[in-house]
């Protein structure tokens, strides 16, 4: 009688296991047939299964949530949540995460083998069952419906948008009440101040230079994606669209904005969004920002200017650099000349053997920039190249054979310092 009992039991649960899987996956498709989003799904799983449940990005950044307050800070206890908000998503499994009596599980939500987003379920009392995992992969599968459609919808309306705002960039969108408002149309106030954010994925390194055509595109969407959704939460009126290559955000100035640089803290607080800690397959990137654009019409000068501060910053200072105009200095006039072929014609007229890529004339322009920033003191030239001060005055003998009297020649030494700014450019 004992084991009939248990059995009877356990068919009672699995009955009310599996009915409550049919309810969930009925109410899910509602949902959805009803034209609801992924925080109404977040909401009815969470009501269904009794758990917390948030909706994110494949790298962890949250777009949907039906989770109290206690399990959203037994995440952070955890440090399963960065300073930004991400979660870490690749800390989260499928197998689960223990946290003391309960669990946290974290499942893909995918369709036609790409990644769409994760489903992280969390529960505080008890683990998850596998009668839970059940109704989440159906979950799953119904929110991967939802935003194959939502990513249809996005990528006609973001061609649509950056269309438009390249024509605008083109001078060629029409007049500036027309513009206005069809701008307003997207939802987009471009009457402020803005400064003009170009934005590109830093080009791949080691394995990941071998990433397909396909990889690279996923990359792209997954970028400018978090440009929108960090946008967004800035102010919903702001312009933010995909060029393939670069992702184009129109960011306001912040009223009484007295940055030395303007837009500054702006920028900083959408580039530390976009960045996160760099987890859950972030690719590094790099930032250009132009002067503030007062008007429509000096929109097209602020994005030539966001470009060329993306390019040049990228050459001086290295990959995942923020790069404002007014702050390249001589850089900014250099990179205003269009002919790179005159460019690398100057250097090499003023550097000669130095212009070459060679380790050779390489070690020689460091030791002619450090003598150049010292204002040619031999002595502290030496210190701080760690040469002795007999070998320095040796390099500094080749170097004037080389491009003439360096140290009494003080209109030779600007042409030189300017030759190596364009080569440092140029490459």
């Amino acid at each position: 009688m004992l084991i009939s009992g248990s059995s009877s039991n356990d068919r009672d649960a699995a009955s009310a296991a599996l009915a409550r899987v049919d309810a969930l996956h009925t109410g899910l498709t509602q949902i959805v047939l009803e034209g609801g989003n992924l925080d109404g799904i977040a909401a009815e799983v969470a009501r269904v299964l009794d758990v917390g449940v948030l909706f994110t990005s494949s790298d962890g950044r949250v777009r949907a949530q039906a989770i109290r307050e206690d399990l959203q800070a037994l995440l952070e206890e955890h440090h399963l949540v960065d300073p930004t908000g991400r979660i870490r998503v690749e800390r989260v499994g499928n197998d689960g995460v223990p946290m003391g009596p309960g669990e946290v599980l974290g499942l893909r939500v995918a369709a036609g083998g790409t990644d769409l987003a994760r489903l992280v379920c969390v529960r505080s009392t008890e683990k998850i069952s596998s009668d839970d995992v059940h109704a989440l992969e159906r979950a799953a599968a119904v929110a991967a419906l939802l935003l194959t459609r939502e990513e249809a919808v996005t990528a006609v309306e973001n061609k649509y948008q950056g269309d438009f705002l390249r024509d605008l960039f083109l001078r060629r969108a029409g007049d500036e009440q027309y513009v206005a408002e069809h701008a307003d149309t997207f939802g987009w106030d471009l009457r402020r101040p803005v400064v003009v954010v170009a934005a590109e994925i830093d080009p791949p390194t080691g394995e990941d230079a071998a990433a397909s055509r396909v990889q690279r595109r996923q990359w792209q969407e997954r970028f400018s994606a978090a440009w929108r959704q960090v946008s967004r939460n800035l102010d919903t009126g702001i312009p933010t669209v995909d060029f393939s290559s670069e992702v184009v955000t129109l960011l306001p100035l912040a009223e009484g904005d007295d940055d030395p640089v303007p837009g500054h803290d702006v920028v900083r607080r959408a580039v530390t969004a976009v960045s996160g800690d760099k987890g859950g397959g972030r690719r590094p990137f790099s930032v250009g920002v132009s002067r503030v654009a007062h008007s429509l019409d000096e929109l097209p000068d602020a994005y030539g200017q966001a470009r060329r501060a993306v390019d040049v910053g990228r050459r001086v200072n290295g990959p995942a650099s923020t790069t404002f105009f007014d702050q390249l200095g001589l850089h900014r006039l250099i990179a205003l000349v269009p002919d790179h072929a005159e460019l690398k014609s100057f250097t090499k007229d003023v550097l000669g053997p130095l212009s070459e890529q060679t380790t050779e004339a390489a070690d020689l322009r460091e030791t002619l920039q450090v003598l150049l920033d010292t204002n040619f003191n031999v002595a502290e030239a030496a210190r701080l190249q760690f040469f002795h001060y007999n070998t320095m005055r040796y390099r500094v003998s080749k170097l004037e054979r080389l491009l003439g009297p360096l140290s009494t020649d003080q209109h030779l030494r600007l042409d030189v310092a300017v030759a190596l700014r364009v080569l440092e450019i140029t490459g």
